[in-house]
């Protein structure tokens, strides 16, 4: 049963993406990341690991729709989701009262944008270029992070959920 739950989650998650591809943007790497509302939702209502396989099979997978696997695309996405992801379970650990979908999504959404920048950094552009980049990208990710925070917190509300999950 939770494989098929993951499963059209990460479909959900999967068709977000590429609406997410689909937006012109002023700058390359500055998306919405509807995607990640759906990854807070299962994170939310199923709980931590359910949230870790939508993310990295809807990263793998989305790659592979929009023909990135491995080019520098789809390891800047896999960097910014597995920081996500630490960000997320690091919340786990702190009083549960305090984290909601937008007090999540938030962190989440500024570890993502570090990931990215870090593996840039090393990797791409190994110079101070990307640190002037830094302030750009993390306000498009505390814009992003807080709407859609706003959107999950209104999808979630009086949902269901788990025992053990975090969140209202």
């Amino acid at each position: 049963m939770e494989d098929r739950r993951v499963a059209r989650l990460v479909l959900l998650a999967l068709g977000l993406t590429l609406l997410d591809a689909a937006i012109p943007t002023p700058l390359p790497g500055v998306k919405p990341g509807f995607a990640n509302i759906v990854v807070l939702l299962a994170l939310l209502r199923y709980g931590w690991r359910v949230a870790a396989w939508v993310s990295v099979v809807r990263v793998l997978a989305g790659s592979l729709l929009l023909g990135t696997f491995l080019a520098p695309g789809f390891w800047l996405a896999l960097s910014g989701a597995l920081a996500s992801l630490a960000a997320l379970a690091a919340a786990r650990k702190l009083p549960q009262r305090w984290f909601g979908p937008v007090s999540l999504s938030v962190p989440a959404a500024l570890a993502h944008i570090a990931g990215q920048l870090a593996l840039a950094g090393i990797w791409l552009l190994p110079s101070a270029g990307v640190l002037s980049l830094a302030p750009i990208f993390a306000l498009s990710a505390l814009a992003a992070g807080t709407v859609n925070g706003l959107i999950v917190a209104r999808l979630a509300c009086g949902a269901p959920r788990r025992e053990g999950t975090i969140g209202p």
